[in-house]
């Protein structure tokens, strides 16, 4: 295999050996704490321009398949590993990670230590970084991550999201026979804001009797309610939720009119909706293993989140009720507007990959929409 490096902004460099597509990819450097779930991690579009480093040591053992796919593509630029295993040993698998990422033009580096980046990036924060394999100088290498603009101000959610509308009627697959499951009685037609949204959502909420119609992000308040639906979903997305074009302004006139539900990139628009504010994170939140307090009930979930910015609680005072926090920094992981009939959440209840704790908010947002 060939050598690589991955170099980042602030001047450290890390050396490993190539796997997946060669050459050379500029991102934005994160980790991600999960076990398990890289290709959903990879597909998932709110990692967007991002190198992906999973701290979980061993990747790569369970190939990859098409069932796992969160959207048509790869929309991570890169993925850290500390070791690659090119054998998969899973009857699912349909290729190998390496051809997988090779495909879909997705640079990997693996051998380095993974451990000492993490903790290099949760000590001096995420920053913008370099894969390499094409043997420029490290010092070539550093001043390109220096130069490359990072994630704040970025409106990325607008580039990912889908250019024209489109129907989802197909409910969440069974895993064991890779087939759906029969199609439920649908009961509510639902309208999902398209930030760069992961396919498991719609299903979740297909599988709770909503008829989903898919919009394009610049989609106006007005052309929504036209279609007379019964709620709307404002989905996940990556970038900086304070520039995602008119979102703020779109959500706020349809407050008060249907029931609302947003997760992650979502619930930050909600937020600004409401004249609150958004920050960037030292280092984000990514992984399975986050634990929840929901403020309502005092029980605790552990739950799967990617994210990089963060509601100002501060800034929502008396809009809004803080429902949910993160254990580990106290940043706010859950907001409701009682009045409106909108709640959202910042962690990921789909999971996909992680634990299954927060799925019943789908079944919340259903009710809401029956009352």
């Amino acid at each position: 295999m060939k050598r690589a490096v991955l170099a980042l902004a602030d001047g450290t460099t890390f050396e490993g050996r190539a796997f997946g597509a060669t050459g050379e990819r500029v991102g934005e450097v994160v980790f991600n704490t999960s076990m398990f779930g890289y290709q959903e991690i990879l597909t998932d579009p709110s990692y967007v321009g991002q190198i992906v480093t999973m701290a979980y040591p061993e990747m790569g053992n369970v190939g990859a398949t098409p069932q796992d796919e969160e959207s048509v593509h790869p929309h991570a630029v890169g993925m850290v590993v500390r070791s690659y295993t090119e054998i998969p040993s899973n009857w699912r698998a349909k290729e190998t990670l390496n051809a997988y990422l090779a495909r879909h033009g997705v640079a990997g580096i693996q051998g380095l230590d993974t451990r000492r980046l993490v903790r290099h990036l949760r000590t001096h924060g995420a920053q913008m970084g370099v894969i390499s394999s094409e043997n420029h100088s490290t010092a070539a290498l550093v001043e390109r991550a220096k130069t490359a603009p990072g994630m704040e101000g970025m409106d990325l959610a607008t580039g990912v999201s889908t250019k024209q509308p489109y129907s989802f009627t197909t409910p969440s697959p069974d895993v064991f026979s890779n087939s759906p499951r029969p199609a439920p009685e649908f009961r509510f037609d639902v309208v999902a804001y398209d930030y760069g949204l992961k396919r498991s959502m719609l299903e979740f909420l297909v599988d709770e009797g909503c008829r989903v119609t898919v919009v394009p992000s610049t989609t106006t308040a007005e052309e929504v309610l036209a279609r007379k639906p019964h709620g709307v979903f404002l989905a996940n997305g990556p970038g900086d939720p304070a520039a995602v074009t008119g979102a703020d302004k779109t959500v706020a006139k349809l407050l008060g009119k249907v029931p609302v539900f947003g997760i992650c990139l979502g619930h930050q628009i909600l937020a600004l909706s409401l004249g609150g504010r958004t920050y960037k994170m030292k280092f984000g939140h990514r992984g399975a293993n986050q634990p929840v307090k929901d403020l309502t009930t005092g029980k605790v979930e552990i739950t799967a989140q990617n994210h990089g910015f963060a509601v100002d609680d501060a800034s929502l005072k008396g809009r809004a009720v803080v429902t949910h926090i993160n254990l580990n920094d106290g940043t706010v992981e859950g907001l409701s507007i009682p009045d409106a009939r909108a709640f959202s959440v910042q962690y990921h209840p789909e999971s996909s990959p992680g634990p299954h704790d927060a799925r019943y908010l789908f079944k919340r947002f259903a009710r809401l929409m029956a009352e």
